[in-house]
């Protein structure tokens, strides 16, 4: 009987076959075969965003006046030290605290109870809602034309013409006509961006209430509790994520909002924030520098702000995660 025949021995690898990358490389490449489809995205934020800040930043350490244009010259940080000093940027500091601090904090007050009434069931509550979020949607330049034009308008506005009806209710035959945006400024922005911005906060305390776990409110309901109860000791705990959530996302926004002090009161009578402070600035004193060094500090009073905002979401995240 003969044995059987051996093995073939592979053949030789030949110094020109392609050898396998190491398995070290594998995920490098794995990862970089990921990534790649953002790279665009990213290439066009930082063109987009980044370069502009760092031309804004070279700018600020320029003593810039565009109507001398050949006098431009370095002087390191002194444009800071001028804004910091100057008495009008310190006013704008004060307007634009003031201006978020109220524009936020009634905001948040109406969309809480506007959220509360939208977590009930009852007819036509999808239309209620949509007419609720419309003010948000609106362009900011556009809502601020409304509230100068339609309602504040001392002769043809709404506010007068319900004054003049209410007048005639009661017998007054010259009631008075004030004159909205003259006599009280600042709080004719701070109206017109409680409007706008109040949907906002709505959308996010409405989610935060449709989030509420319903078994500890049933139980709550078998023990006694009543509706008071319920909202001081379950839902405004569960709500506060999404309360400092909406005062930090609205503090960024309304921090930098132009359009509603440009439109209705041209930033006089005490109401130039930092935003118009800055426009004035670069567009009427031709301060390029100045205007700049102004601008990054605003930016990192933001980026402040937004850190707290991110912490307050990464939070809401971990918190839903655990929570499923």
């Amino acid at each position: 009987m003969s044995a059987p025949p051996a093995a073939a021995a592979p053949p030789a690898a030949s110094a020109q076959d392609p050898q396998p990358p190491p398995a070290a490389k594998r995920p490098a490449l794995r990862a970089w075969a990921t990534r790649a489809p953002l790279m665009p995205a990213l290439v066009f934020l930082i063109v987009v965003t980044q370069l502009p800040f760092a031309a804004t930043l070279v700018t600020s350490l320029f003593d810039w006046n565009s109507l001398h244009p050949d006098d431009r010259h370095f002087t390191g940080f002194d444009n800071y030290s001028t804004v910091l000093a100057d008495a009008e940027v310190r006013e704008s500091v004060v307007t634009t605290a003031v201006l978020t601090a109220v524009v936020v904090l009634v905001s948040i007050v109406i969309g809480l109870l506007l959220a509360l009434l939208l977590d009930r069931s009852f007819k036509g509550r999808g239309i209620v809602r949509t007419m609720l979020i419309a003010p948000f949607l609106i362009v900011p330049v556009a809502a601020a034309l409304l509230w100068k034009h339609v309602l504040y308008n001392p002769e043809y506005g709404l506010f007068n013409g319900l004054l003049n009806w209410l007048a005639g209710l009661v017998g007054i035959d010259d009631p008075v006509q004030p004159e909205w945006v003259t006599d009280m400024p600042l709080l004719a922005v701070q109206m017109s961006l409680i409007w706008q911005w109040t949907p906002f906060m709505m959308l996010i305390l409405l989610a935060g209430l449709q989030s509420r776990p319903l078994d500890l409110i049933e139980a709550a309901r078998l023990d006694g509790a009543g509706n008071w109860q319920i909202f001081r000791y379950l839902t405004l705990p569960h709500l506060r994520r999404y309360l400092e959530l909406g005062a930090l996302l609205g503090s960024i926004y309304i921090v930098q909002n132009f359009d509603a002090v440009f439109t209705i009161t041209k930033g006089g009578l005490g109401t130039a924030n930092l935003p118009y402070t800055i426009y004035e600035t670069f567009y009427n004193a031709h301060e390029y520098g100045e205007a700049s060094a102004t601008g990054v500090l605003v930016v990192i009073g933001s980026i402040v702000i937004a850190t707290f905002a991110l912490r307050v979401v990464s939070s809401l995240f971990s918190e839903e995660v655990s929570r499923s």
